[in-house]
């Protein structure tokens, strides 16, 4: 059994739904993620990217983002404009007798993923985390629990047994990050104190920007909401660094630029990569559940497994996030 295409996700009815014209219209599939799927529409010598949410929507969290997207753009940060449905939505939810999907419409960008070794791209990014840090001040909303918890022990009992016994062929490396490599990581997995806390975009990785005919653009604005400033630096650090090889002078570099942009949060410790270790640990957890649920597609029980083990093989280590610290703090 393969993932079905969606046949309420078509080009007349999105045209019709976003008061886009007559067409005639095509729509493509692009790229598939954890949450959701890019389709390009095109038509009247235009293009939009459309999003399809593959496991509902929370219409709280589109309205954060259209906010937060607002004030980012009075600071300069580029990104796709997020349009309203003919109803005036952000999102829309598109009804079939196969049970529907919600979808949200984009401008479409071209251009190339950004490269996170160049010194001009990391100086854009410092100095955008700094501007977006700014423009989410004051927020008194706490994070979502994946940015602030992890599994316990029973939470990876569980889904570890459920591996098992769909005979998965990962299931013995599932078992040995249980026991040596989760751990250490949980330990410093805490809830942020309330000072310091920002709207922001949650989710800063070198494959959410592209490189446009004028400069680089954000995309993936999905999950942005309430965070600890200095959670979220730690773990921008570690990803457009290098990961776990870390390049000393890439990451001193991003947080310079993001320092002379008026970016307040600094590194104490490991503890500052909290976020980094929660979202690691979640991620992982949940793709590992959605391997071996039966109420997902087959396709996308595939796709669940392979993230698993992609993610199980590049886990964050504790050695390379002390070696940031070090850095940082001379």
């Amino acid at each position: 059994m393969t993932e079905r295409t969606r046949a309420d996700v078509t080009a007349d009815v999105m045209a019709e739904r976003y008061s886009l014209g007559t067409g005639p219209w095509t729509i493509t599939p692009i790229a598939r993620g954890a949450l959701g799927r890019i389709w390009r529409l095109t038509g009247n010598g235009r293009s939009w990217a459309v999003k399809e949410l593959l496991f509902g929507c929370d219409e709280a969290q589109v309205a954060r983002e259209a906010a937060l997207r607002a004030s980012a753009a009075g600071l300069g940060i580029a990104s796709p404009r997020l349009h309203r449905d003919r109803h005036g939505a952000h999102v829309s939810r598109l009804d079939s007798p196969g049970g529907g999907s919600w979808v949200k419409l984009y401008d479409w960008v071209d251009g190339a993923e950004a490269d996170a070794r160049d010194p001009d791209v990391l100086d854009w990014f410092g100095r955008t985390m700094a501007l977006l840090h700014r423009a989410g001040e004051g927020t008194v909303e706490a994070p979502d629990d994946w940015y602030e918890r992890c599994p316990d022990d029973s939470g990876w009992e569980d889904v570890l047994k459920k591996v098992r016994d769909a005979g998965l062929p990962w299931s013995d490396e599932l078992d040995r990050f249980v026991a040596t490599s989760a751990p250490p990581l949980a330990y410093w997995v805490t809830p942020a104190p309330p000072d310091g806390r920002v709207t922001s975009h949650l989710d800063l990785q070198p494959q959410n920007v592209l490189i446009g005919r004028d400069g680089p653009v954000l995309l993936d604005w999905d999950n942005a909401g309430p965070v600890a400033a200095e959670r979220e630096f730690a773990r921008a650090l570690h990803v457009w660094s290098g990961g776990n090889d870390v390049d000393i002078a890439a990451a001193r570099r991003l947080a310079r630029a993001y320092r002379e942009a008026g970016g307040r949060a600094v590194l104490t410790g490991p503890e500052s990569f909290s976020m980094l270790f929660a979202t690691a640990l979640n991620y992982i957890h949940v793709q590992a559940e959605t391997s071996v649920d039966p109420a997902v597609t087959a396709a996308q029980r595939e796709y669940a497994a392979r993230q698993a083990v992609t993610c199980l093989r590049t886990v964050p280590d504790l050695a390379a996030v002390s070696l940031l610290v070090a850095a940082l703090d001379t």
